[in-house]
């Protein structure tokens, strides 16, 4: 197991808007079966990092690798772009991600919500796919609602579709990008449910996230970003048990004091 490269890797990645630096320079890897949880204040660069590992923005500098495989890139700086756009469609349809906003489509039905993806990019079997969409919004909770449209539904279950419509593209990680924080609390423990779950089945996922206690429960390996640094990372019992950075024991009481 240990040769198996990381299903992510994450290698000084660099991206700005313009004059603004978000990332300067990250590494992050995720190990097959691994949780990695991104935490840090608004704007630390957490989502825009996520965003680039799944190749919907594009970095200025740095590497990006998916089972050991390189992304292609031409040109520099600013006009950077991944070179194939097959490849790019096949690192995107193996790392599911799951939106703050579920992103369901309001005139499609929460079946057909989460068999559209294999069925329209992977081109599999509908009748194949139907099983395993059924299957898997049994597996988050809301079997009983696949005839219903996402308006019917509360956040919760509706970001419960989202998650279940991730898992339908059988991917190899997926990508969370603060999965609870539109969700009232009483909704958002139905998400964290789902994303524990997940995680005791040994699913490889990086979560961006303010709920701390999320993070404490299912990571391997949290990472604290500052302004578009890594400032601290290691195990969750280190990072929330024994902070080593003012800057960290400051977010963290900050995050306590809410």
């Amino acid at each position: 197991m240990t040769d198996q490269p990381p299903v992510i890797e994450i290698n000084n990645l660099h991206k700005a808007y313009g004059p603004l630096e978000v990332l300067k320079g990250v590494s992050v890897k995720a190990p097959r079966g691994h949780v990695i949880s991104l935490i840090g204040s608004s704007g630390s660069g957490k989502s825009t990092l996520l965003r680039c590992c799944n190749l919907l923005e594009d970095s200025q500098e740095g590497d990006l690798r998916f089972n050991g495989e390189a992304v292609t890139w031409k040109g520099t700086g600013h006009h950077r772009r991944p070179a194939d756009p097959k490849q790019v469609l096949r690192i995107r349809t193996n790392l599911s991600m799951v939106f703050q906003q579920f992103n369901l489509w309001s005139h499609m039905t929460i079946l057909q919500n989460v068999m559209e993806a294999p069925l329209t990019v992977l081109r599999r079997d509908r009748a194949e796919v139907e099983a395993a969409a059924r299957a898997y919004l049994d597996k988050v909770g809301i079997g009983d609602k696949c005839d219903v449209f996402p308006a019917q539904l509360s956040g919760g279950q509706q970001q419960r579709a989202a998650i279940a419509r991730g898992l339908c593209m059988e991917p190899e990680a997926l990508l969370f990008d603060e999965p609870t924080s539109a969700l009232d609390p009483e909704l958002e423990q139905e998400v964290v449910k789902v994303i524990k779950d997940l995680a005791a089945e040994g699913r490889t996922m990086m979560i961006v996230t303010h709920d701390m206690k999320l993070a404490a429960d299912v990571s391997d390996h949290v990472v604290f970003l500052h302004q578009g640094l890594i400032e601290e990372q290691g195990a969750p019992e280190d990072l929330f048990g024994a902070p080593k950075s003012e800057r960290l024991r400051g977010f963290l009481s900050a995050t306590h004091a809410e």
